[in-house]
């Protein structure tokens, strides 16, 4: 009976998230390598979401808000000016997760307390980061369905590539669960 009712009460609740997602070749990059890993170490639940920088995890928020979010993270892009971004080789979440390093210049991680700041004022959510870890940024490549016996031979073949391209982070997007994927529902755009 409790579990029924929690299901009715989160008929109107959708998943979200906040992310920036890299331009071109970066992104490329990324979902060739989240493709390989699909193919070769069957883990595909990467490919389930574009590229991306996570700055607030997934959360669940009732739709008739959602114009609410939009307008909060609109007014707090209109602050954020563009900045650079590296991604250097690869790095791990052991034992489940691969992902492309990104630098942490001072505007990103200021952007990214300021969104989380303003979902925990404003919305009231209180999960911005995975288990209250330190934020690093990253854009993963291979995780969660990545068996522990694959996970360590694919970064053996993974720890010694090397790669290295920078961008500039314009915009931020909040993306939408669709039932089987991530989309992205809005973009922000920083100052130039």
């Amino acid at each position: 009976m409790i579990l029924l009712l929690f299901r009715i009460m989160m008929r109107d609740q959708l998943l979200y998230f906040m992310a920036i997602i890299p331009p071109e070749p970066v992104y490329s990059y990324a979902f060739e390598h989240k493709t390989y890993f699909g193919h070769n170490f069957n883990s595909k639940a990467a490919l389930k979401s574009p590229p991306h920088i996570t700055l607030h995890m997934p959360f669940q928020l009732k739709e008739k808000k959602e114009t609410l979010l939009i307008n909060h993270l609109q007014a707090e892009a209109r602050q954020r000016k563009a900045f650079h971004l590296e991604v250097n080789n690869f790095g791990v979440f052991e034992p489940r997760v691969i992902y492309l390093n990104v630098n942490k210049p001072d505007p990103l991680v200021h952007l990214q307390k300021s969104i989380c700041s303003v979902m925990k004022t404003k919305l009231n959510l209180f999960n911005s980061n995975y288990k209250d870890q330190v934020f690093r940024p990253h854009i993963t490549v291979a995780f969660r369905d990545l068996k522990k016996p694959l996970f360590y031979e694919a970064w053996e073949e993974y720890k010694a590539k090397k790669y290295n391209l920078s961008f500039q982070a314009s915009a931020f997007v909040l993306l939408k669960h669709d039932g089987s994927k991530w989309q992205v529902h809005h973009t922000f755009e920083l100052k130039p």
